[in-house]
């Protein structure tokens, strides 16, 4: 059975998960209209760390794993047009961990990378860059880059 490595680990970090995770975040299985669950596609809620310029934002991630997983790491995306350094204007996170060719390893899981995320979120590695908006005005401008992000952070309200 093709990809039975994949649902497989998928469907044990879902259990695990639900066990334990950090406070405020989501993360689960796509659910169809038909109630049918894809394990193979997660949505997902970082929240904005307290103390930050990103406190009080619920941001939502979708994660998306190949039949490859865990071999190879999920694509992780923000909705588009995303402001942060290190998210393309496709949404897609860019994070050594979450690079097949650089810091990705199998054992990571959906927790260390969704906190991983978060840490990225306040602490953006200007090394490497994936937008030319939130990497200039984070260089260049720091008192309007954090005004964007508080910005950004009231776009995504918690769903209560």
């Amino acid at each position: 059975m093709s990809g039975g490595i994949a649902r497989g680990r998928l469907t044990e970090e879902r259990k695990s998960w639900r066990k334990n995770h950090p406070h405020g975040f989501v993360a689960k299985p796509e659910t169809a209209k038909d109630g049918s669950v894809n394990l193979m596609v997660w949505e997902c809620v970082i929240p904005g760390k307290a103390g930050t310029d990103w406190e009080g934002g619920y941001f939502p991630l979708s994660l998306y794993f190949s039949e490859d997983y865990p071999s190879k790491p999920p694509k992780c995306k923000f909705p588009q047009g995303f402001f942060h350094p290190n998210v393309y204007p496709s949404g897609t996170v860019c994070l050594s961990i979450l690079n097949e060719d650089n810091g990705w390893r199998p054992a990571i899981t959906v927790k260390q990378i969704l906190v991983g995320i978060q840490d990225l979120l306040d602490q953006p590695n200007p090394a490497d860059p994936a937008q030319t908006d939130g990497y200039q005005l984070y260089i260049q401008d720091p008192t309007e880059y954090k005004r964007r992000v508080r910005q950004q952070s009231k776009q995504y309200p918690p769903n209560l």
